[in-house]
């Protein structure tokens, strides 16, 4: 089964506004519209069998309409896996989480520098507590700032990793966007997952083989960050970057669908 572990899809009111906000951030012009009719035309073409979606909420008064469309998602497109939120301020996480449970969710994301918190927040650690062995969990790792300075870095994720071992934990864009040569010190080899999105187009050859290399490949999984690129041309990418034979290519294709346990 191929799926494309990383990508964002949007209510159509909302689309056109979150992509203009993800090109003025990223400086990256989006290849998609960010709606989920585009998204499912996109994977259904490259071959897909799953997709999953995120959304994060930037306030805790998102919490509860972005989990009901996620529950929803799910319902109306059989090849949808959709994420739930979370964000450090919401009042009962506990229930929530249980409605999420209830639904069908089986995981969160977190976007630490979009939802306004850093990863070792005593805030944030009581939602991971929470949380904790009940859903598969990615985060959005690294970006332009250095470590100290970021939300999100592979120092606080590894610290993450130490504090909450039972949870499956992925670190997207390759261990950290722009963080790589920490990723490699801290979270390479670890009990972690990787995903590919936002990575291909920007990592230098040295440090995508010895993470490669380095990391179990079982533990490495394929995603595009759709809107900003496309699942089939990632796919192709990734191939020609690592060298990849057509098996070895399907084997990372594959490997989110074992850790989400649709196989």
């Amino acid at each position: 089964m191929r799926i494309d572990i990383h990508t964002h899809a949007f209510h159509p009111k909302v689309a056109h506004k979150v992509v203009e906000q993800l090109e003025g951030h990223y400086g990256i012009s989006p290849v998609g519209t960010g709606t989920m009719d585009d998204l499912l035309a996109r994977v259904r073409r490259a071959k897909f069998d799953k997709v999953v979606v995120f959304s994060a909420a930037t306030d805790p008064s998102q919490v509860i309409p972005a989990n009901s469309w996620a529950i929803e998602l799910q319902k109306e497109h059989p090849e949808v896996v959709a994420f739930g939120t979370m964000h450090p301020g919401f009042v009962d996480m506990d229930k929530e989480f249980a409605r999420l449970e209830r639904g069908g969710i089986r995981g969160l994301k977190f976007h630490p520098d979009f939802q306004g918190f850093f990863l070792d927040d005593p805030r944030f650690l009581r939602v991971m507590e929470a949380a904790r062995g009940r859903f598969a969990v990615i985060f959005h790792v690294g970006d332009k700032l250095p470590p100290e300075q970021n939300p999100s870095c592979p120092f606080k994720m590894a610290r993450l990793l130490d504090r909450f071992p039972e949870t499956t934990m992925i670190a997207a864009h390759m261990g950290g966007f722009m963080h790589w040569k920490w990723a490699l010190d801290q979270l390479v080899g670890r009990d972690v997952y990787f995903d590919t999105s936002s990575t291909l187009d920007f990592i230098p050859d040295d440090l995508l083989f010895e993470i490669f290399e380095r990391h179990p490949r079982e533990r490495i999984l394929f995603g595009s960050d759709y809107p900003l690129f496309d699942p089939g041309e990632e796919a192709k990418k990734l191939k020609a970057r690592l060298r990849l034979s057509d098996d070895e290519l399907e084997e990372i294709l594959g490997a989110g669908a074992r850790l989400l346990g649709l196989e």
